[in-house]
């Protein structure tokens, strides 16, 4: 919502743009701490893990971060030099994509208790007797 807003607000669209890029950038780097805490602040003083990694989390944890990092230096850098502004918009904004359905996903993981969850998924409805 931002971004569309900059560029109808402000005094002219370079500076909608760098404007657009500084939020971006700190939005990725906001994602990166984030995702550093969620993996820190998962296990307890033992070391054991409190969040449930075996059901995949830790997964979309790190798909989330590795998508920061490469909107932060793969695709900012080529907008900036307005290399094929298309293509490299069009993938900066899968991956920021990716990143909200990674951040929902893990929000589903850690938050649904695994009993629930095995008997809403398809495999234990089949699997179970008629």
């Amino acid at each position: 919502m931002a971004v569309p807003l900059l560029f109808r607000h402000a005094p002219s669209v370079s500076v909608a743009g760098r404007l657009a890029g500084e939020l971006f950038e700190a939005q990725a780097w906001l994602s990166l701490v984030c995702g550093i805490v969620v993996l820190t602040g998962a296990r307890d003083e033992e070391g054991v893990a409190t969040m449930g990694w075996a059901r995949g989390a830790v997964g979309f944890v790190l798909v989330g971060m590795l998508c920061a990092l490469l909107q932060q230096f793969a695709v900012a850098p080529r907008i900036v030099v307005r290399q094929d502004l298309a293509f490299w918009h069009s993938f900066g904004t899968a991956l920021f994509a990716a990143q909200w359905v990674c951040a929902a996903v893990l929000l589903w993981k850690v938050t649904t208790p695994l009993s629930r969850r095995a008997s809403s998924s398809p495999t234990s409805a089949s699997a179970s007797p008629s």
